[in-house]
């Protein structure tokens, strides 16, 4: 299922891979955003169907713009990733609303092809 997608995360040369990888599984990339501000701002321009989003960013989480982003009207699919694998991300993921999260090694990888797909 083809979706449009905000790309989160403060590293450019990450968010231009994830990119690739979305686009080449079908998916629309509507932009990205470097921060959590920035990602609340695009989402509202954008309203994408989902949102992939790192859980460091430098003004704040993830998980906390997960939890502002899955209140929003159209309700948005939010993806978790990050570098730090901590099982306890996916639990916590979770509870704030996101669909699940995927550690970072794992691009491109089934479990955050199935997430994003909705599957």
């Amino acid at each position: 299922m083809s979706r449009t997608v905000l790309v989160v995360d403060d590293d450019a040369s990450f968010r231009d891979l994830a990119t690739r990888v979305l686009t080449s599984w079908g998916h629309v990339v509507l932009g990205e955003a470097g921060s959590v501000e920035e990602a609340v701002a695009r989402a509202d321009e954008l309203r994408p169907d989902t949102v992939l989003a790192d859980i460091q960013l430098p003004d704040g989480d993830g998980f906390a713009l997960a939890e502002r982003l899955t209140a929003l009207a159209w309700h948005p699919r939010v993806v978790l990733i990050s570098t730090d694998s901590d099982a306890a991300n996916g639990p916590a993921a979770e509870r704030v609303g996101a669909s699940g999260f995927v550690p970072k090694d794992e691009l491109p990888g089934p479990e955050l092809r199935e997430l994003m797909d909705g599957t």
